[in-house]
């Protein structure tokens, strides 16, 4: 089986839809400033977002991105989001997945540790390397 390509772009900075792309914006909030219409996004996934408590606690922080991280991993570690993702992965089993957000540090992003997640999540079920 061949290995996901999992890209995070943020959407003020997006240059478009690559063939096999599955773009999912994965943020509990919509984006400032654009519409539905305007966004390029097959699926929005807000569930997988970190909890509006822990959003709230981080506020992007690149000091609390530790403890940040180690929290929404654990969030991300349930039945219910588990399958979420499998479901994603399902959709883009030879392709790319897309994980759209509005965040500027991509570094300390809740998108970069979903990124992860997908990553070992993928690693672990579908034995991909």
């Amino acid at each position: 089986m061949a290995q996901v390509q999992l890209e995070i772009i943020r959407l003020y900075e997006d240059t478009g839809r690559l063939a096999g792309d599955f773009r999912v914006l994965v943020d509990r909030l919509w984006p400032r400033g654009l519409t539905r219409e305007t966004v390029d996004y097959d699926q929005w996934v807000k569930e997988l977002a970190p909890s509006t408590d822990l959003r709230r606690w981080y506020s992007h922080d690149p000091y609390r991105f530790e403890e940040f991280s180690r929290q929404y991993r654990s969030e991300l570690d349930t039945l219910p989001k588990l399958s979420l993702i499998e479901s994603l992965l399902e959709k883009v089993a030879f392709s790319r997945l897309v994980l759209l957000t509005a965040t500027r540090d991509l570094e300390h992003s809740g998108a970069m540790v979903l990124k992860s997640v997908i990553r070992e999540h993928s690693l672990f079920s579908h034995g991909l390397p």
